[in-house]
This record gives C-alpha cells, sequence and structure tokens, in this order.
C-alpha cells in the first residue's frame, strides 16, 4: 500500500459562533437614470481571490439578478447553469479587471424582458426564436424552424468615482445555444434535432446584433461597453457542462460588434473514450487514481472526473466520490487515505478538487491549487 501522508485534520479552521464581527464592508451609491433615486449600495472589502470581483449589493436587489428565474428555467443541465454564469465572468475579466471593476447581477433587462426575448417571434412581439406555429406545424417544419438560443444572461460591471459613488462601467452578454433541440408534434410523438458548433456560431452572432440594437435603444445602455459570449449547451443527460464558442467586444458608444475571438475551451468527462483518445496521459493518471480508491475502498460505487481544458492543455479536474460510509472515523481516514493519492499521483500545473459526498451529502472536500505541493481539506461535521 502506498505511503500515508501524515494529515492533522485538526489544523482545518473552524469559524464559531463567538468569532468576532470586524467591519468589512463599505457603503457606496449607486447612481441610477434618475439623480434623486439613486440607490445605496454595500461592498465587501475584501474577495476570496485576488481574482474575484467584489459585489455590489443594494437594498432594492441584494445580489440576485433581476432575471433569476429564467436561467434555471431554461437550461435543463444544471451542470451548464453553474459554467454559463460562472464562464462568463471568467471571460469578463479580460475586459474588465477585478482589481477596477466591481461585480453585480444583471439588473437591466427583466425577467419578462428575456422571456419576451427567448420566445417564438409569432408568440411574442421582440421573440428571437423563428416564427412557427407549434400547435399545426409537422415535424419537418419543426426542424427548418429549431428554437436555438434558450438563454440570455446579463452581467453587470461598475467603478466606484469620487465621493463613493459606482456607476455601470461594462455590461456582459450570455447567450446560450442549443446543441439538441426537443420538439414534440400535435400528434405527441418526441423529436430532437441535432446542431452543429458552426451552425450555433452563425446563429449566436446573428442573435448577438439584434440583442445590441436593443440594448442601445436603452437610455441607460447606450453608451456602456458591452461584452458578447456564446456558449453551446450540452445534452440534459450529459454528466459535464457544455463549452464557450466564442466572445466579441463593443466599444462604448459603439452599435456594432469589433469582431469575435474564438474560445477553446473544453469540458472532458474521465473516464470516456474521448478522454482515452484525446487526452491518454491525464486519462490514465486518473484510471490509476480510481484503481487506488477501488483498492481501500472495493464497494464505492462509481467515480467521475471533469477535466477542464484551455486550448488543450488541462488546467483543472473536478473529481466526485459517492460512498456510503458508517460513521465518522470512517470518514476521515477514507479522506487521509484519497488526500495522499492526490499529493502524489496528480502533477502540480494543474487544479484538482476532490468533493467526496454519501447519499448526496458533503462528507469532505480536498483542493489542491495548480503550482501548489499540498492541497486543503475539510471533513464536513
Amino acid at each position: 500500500m502506498r505511503k500515508m501522508h501524515a494529515l492533522l485534520l485538526s489544523s482545518v479552521l473552524f469559524v464559531s459562533a463567538c468569532t468576532p464581527v470586524f467591519d468589512n464592508r463599505e457603503e457606496v451609491i449607486q447612481e441610477t437614470t434618475d439623480e434623486n433615486n439613486n440607490q445605496s449600495a454595500i461592498v465587501p472589502n475584501y474577495t476570496m481571490s485576488e481574482t474575484d470581483y467584489r459585489m455590489i449589493l443594494t437594498e432594492s436587489s441584494p445580489k440576485v439578478s433581476s432575471a433569476r428565474g429564467v436561467t434555471t428555467n431554461q437550461m435543463g443541465n444544471r451542470l451548464d447553469i453553474d459554467e454559463f454564469e460562472s464562464g462568463l465572468r471568467r471571460h469578463s475579466k479580460e475586459y474588465y479587471d477585478p482589481e477596477d471593476y466591481f461585480f453585480q447581477p444583471g439588473q437591466y433587462l427583466s425577467d419578462g424582458t428575456l422571456l419576451n426575448w427567448l420566445s417564438r417571434e409569432s408568440d411574442a412581439e421582440g421573440g428571437l426564436n423563428p416564427e412557427l406555429n407549434e400547435d399545426e406545424a409537422s415535424e419537418e417544419e419543426f426542424r427548418d424552424s429549431p428554437k436555438y438560443i434558450s438563454n440570455i444572461v446579463e452581467q453587470n460591471y461598475l467603478v466606484k468615482k469620487e465621493e463613493n459613488v459606482v456607476e455601470l462601467k461594462g455590461l456582459t452578454i450570455g447567450i446560450s445555444l442549443r446543441t439538441v433541440y426537443n420538439f414534440q408534434t400535435p400528434d405527441g410523438k418526441n423529436y430532437s434535432e441535432n446542431h452543429s458548433t458552426d451552425e450555433l456560431l452563425t446563429k449566436g452572432k446573428q442573435y448577438a446584433e439584434e440583442i445590441l440594437k436593443r440594448i442601445r435603444e436603452r437610455e441607460e445602455l447606450k453608451d456602456v461597453p458591452v461584452v458578447f459570449a456564446l456558449y453551446e449547451e450540452e445534452e440534459a443527460s450529459s454528466k459535464v457542462p457544455g463549452n464557450f464558442l466564442s466572445k466579441g467586444y463593443v466599444k462604448e458608444s459603439s452599435n456594432s460588434i469589433g469582431g469575435w475571438d474564438s474560445i477553446d475551451e473544453k469540458h472532458v468527462l474521465f473516464p470516456s473514450s474521448e478522454a482515452e483518445t484525446d487526452h491518454f496521459d491525464d486519462s490514465q493518471v486518473f484510471s490509476d487514481f480510481r484503481k487506488e480508491v477501488s483498492d481501500y475502498f472495493p464497494n464505492f460505487v462509481g467515480m467521475i472526473g471533469n477535466g477542464f481544458y484551455v486550448n488543450n492543455d488541462l488546467r483543472e479536474v473536478t473529481i466526485e466520490i459517492p460512498i456510503e460510509f458508517q460513521s465518522q472515523s470512517e470518514v476521515v481516514g477514507f479522506t487521509q487515505y484519497v488526500y495522499s493519492l492526490v499529493v502524489e499521483m496528480f502533477p502540480d500545473h494543474y487544479g484538482v478538487q476532490v468533493n467526496i459526498h454519501s447519499m448526496d451529502e458533503p462528507e469532505s472536500l480536498i483542493v489542491k491549487n495548480a503550482g501548489e505541493k499540498e492541497p486543503f481539506v475539510h471533513v464536513y461535521k
């Protein structure tokens, strides 16, 4: 058996109820189009890392988007929901530096507006999806007029001026597109239509131009820089999320997208034939790790990994280990063993996160950031 690394779980930081409360926020004024109706807002003084945005919290819309229900209702895969929103922040950093900008979930496009845009042109004025009478349409007509666009997400980026006043200085719009269009004809039969990446890119860019036109018609958004990002969803049953395809930048006061930059990102499932074929070395590391875990705990129920690649280089792998434990000491012992495997088996040039859980309840977490030797570990009590 492998040499066991000493793991001092007592060194894990626990925050107790008696921890003193410090003033870790500042109060600012968020400008609106009506100067007499500016809103008071709160900005935390600290972030979880230097690469994170500090978030604006207002009294009327604390930390949630004005269209917060749209994403959940329109996207069928929970993994897509998380990746779509977090990925938009990741790509926005190229244009809005976290040192200079604050983040706020979208406050200008309401759920009613976005649901209207996501409708068919025949169902709502302003609907972006193709016109079609679904109550009478044939299978061929559904295939000829699919709903390409499934979701639109708005994110706001603000800067602080004098006298603690913040103002909107950047907008990001994410457009999510369906890889698979599922539909039901009037006779009750279910069908699906697959869309190629090239097809989604073409349609997504057309949608972005139309959305930009509508944004510029709003007084409060007519002069704001805009980042557009196109996202290709995975099908609902997928164990990994989809991928961003392309992004474009619109300068302040401009009415056209200057150009599109391709995004080379991909989530790869371990184990899978794709991983073995395209990323054999990484697949082998995961396979060896999986074998070591099964040798320690033969009755564990499956293990999957999600490898995140940028420009074909592995940046992070997230591993899910579902196991049924009989006691807390069993959790601690297993976590110690997995900790040692993470230290010994995974290279340092990419990050590793291991989530250990039973019956959908988290048991422990192991995180090793890229470039670091020793992981962080936490056992949930």
